[in-house]
């Protein structure tokens, strides 16, 4: 009798639990959510750089020169700093990096963002940003483009290496690597 009493209130216990696990709310999900983009010489190739970055949405918001401000340092995303690894030294334009991971810092302009690498990684948005460990920078010019809800950084393959495109509301730019 006192093993089936026993037996009894554990089910009842391991049901009441899995009840409160499974009525769990997800209330503070992440509203901007990080994503990855790879690229890769080839479609099975191991990959060449890779991005970790927040997704914010446009939301019917005027991002650039607003939330977004012109002319200040920018997390490039949302949330933590974007994160970007290059698994073998590249070029970025001219400038020779090592094969690493680098917080990839923005300043947006109303012609021309200036793209930056930084060394110190696992930061949380610009708010610590220290210009004295950029390893890069590079200027490069804004383009108006198709209105992008998310914003996005994906990959095209070019002769000597890659673009890596940033775009979100109606502006993208194309960072030139070369490998």
């Amino acid at each position: 009798m006192r093993k089936r009493f026993l037996a009894t209130g554990l089910f009842i216990l391991l049901m009441l639990i899995s009840i409160d696990v499974s009525a769990q709310k997800f209330s503070d999900i992440d509203k901007s959510p990080h994503d990855i983009s790879y690229f890769k010489a080839k479609r099975n190739a191991p990959p060449v750089i890779k991005v970790l970055y927040g997704r914010p949405q446009k939301k019917g918001r005027t991002i650039f020169g607003n939330l977004v401000p012109y002319d200040k340092i920018w997390r490039t995303g949302a949330n933590e700093a974007t994160e970007i690894t290059f698994f073998q030294d590249i070029k970025l334009g001219e400038q020779e990096i090592k094969a690493g991971t680098y917080t990839l810092f923005t300043i947006p302009g109303k012609k021309s963002w200036t793209i930056i690498l930084n060394s110190d990684t696992d930061v949380w948005g610009s708010y610590y940003y220290d210009k004295d460990k950029d390893v890069a920078r590079i200027d490069i010019p804004a383009k108006n483009t198709d209105e992008v809800e998310y914003f996005s950084i994906a990959f095209t393959k070019e002769t000597d290496g890659a673009n890596m495109i940033l775009a979100w509301d109606n502006i993208s730019v194309a960072v030139p690597f070369s490998f």
